[in-house]
């Protein structure tokens, strides 16, 4: 069968790699350009592609009639779309008369749209999943065929739960593609009385907001945390990101955002629910410090007000 694949990300890397030892007939895989502007952590498909003599695009835009005619020249049977971050057009959807199939990072219907990890932890889930679905215009609102389910820990971080959904997802599509393969897949219909919808994060989303609980707090550090943008806050005019984080239950009359405490495991700052223990931070332009350490910057210290700007 000819396979075109639509994939980015790390995501996008093992799924086309199980395929390639699969020896399935992939006859192109579309990806994007690596952005300068952006931390790139993850492994390269374009590179997973060359390496395999698959030839490959990098269009800017994948739904122009010039890219379409492309496509249809290539003539594949069925297409997938591993973490690929453009939306595909309903011309470019109907190329492949076997259909075209996404794996989203969430258990669909919830958690449709852009970074699901992220948004897990943002809103404190303690489960997530892969979702490998049919593609409509609608994003991630077709018909289910299959889900993984994925536990997070308390402990997760955007990048530990990140690693444990690629694991999922490679396993997912190991054991559907043989049944998509075969045309016995299942389609679900979603119930869209259950569907949630996130947008993208900005860097600017990060911004700690200290009249939050703790435990707020603490989800959205570790949703943003190493190796992404991170959450910060200002001390004394000064952009501070703080990496990582522990929320407690104990109880303080000072100001949410104040530095109520010091010892060898960080900094415990009033929240307006509980207090949060920083254990990692770093002023913008300087170096990351834990623990102790943290204490010995000069605008560190007990009674130090954190704002929002």
């Amino acid at each position: 069968m000819r396979l075109l694949v639509f994939a980015y990300h790390d995501v996008g890397y093992v799924c086309l790699r199980h395929l390639i030892e699969q020896a399935e007939e992939v006859i192109a895989v579309v990806t994007h350009a690596d952005s300068p502007n952006e931390s790139i952590w993850w492994r390269s498909v374009v590179d997973l592609a060359r390496d395999h003599g698959i030839e490959t695009a990098t269009p800017d835009d994948v739904n122009t009639s010039e890219f379409v005619e492309r496509v249809r020249a290539w003539r594949p049977e069925l297409a997938f779309s591993f973490y690929f971050r453009q939306l595909i057009s309903a011309d470019l959807l109907a190329v492949p008369p076997l259909g075209c199939f996404n794996l989203h990072g969430s258990l669909l219907p919830k958690y449709a749209g852009r970074v699901p990890v992220n948004w897990v932890l943002v809103h404190g889930e303690t489960e997530t999943g892969v979702t490998l679905h049919e593609m409509t215009e609608r994003p991630d609102a077709g018909a289910i065929v299959a889900q993984r389910r994925v536990p997070i820990a308390f402990t997760d971080t955007a990048k530990t739960l990140f690693d444990k959904v690629t694991v999922s997802a490679e396993a997912l599509l190991a054991e559907t593609w043989p049944l998509l393969k075969h045309g016995t897949a299942p389609r679900i219909p979603q119930d869209f009385t259950q569907r949630s919808y996130f947008g993208s994060r900005r860097p600017a989303d990060g911004l700690l907001n200290w009249g939050w609980p703790a435990l707020r707090l603490y989800n959205l550090v570790r949703a943003i945390t190493h190796p992404y943008p991170g959450a910060f806050t200002y001390c004394a005019g000064r952009k501070l990101f703080v990496w990582q984080c522990w929320p407690l239950a104990a109880t303080t009359t000072a100001a949410p955002g104040t530095i109520v405490e010091s010892h060898t495991d960080g900094l415990l700052v009033a929240t307006g629910e509980g207090v949060l223990l920083i254990r990692a931070a770093q002023f913008a332009g300087e170096i990351e410090l834990t623990g102790g350490a943290l204490d010995e910057h000069s605008h560190l210290k007990l009674g130090a007000q954190f704002t929002e700007e």
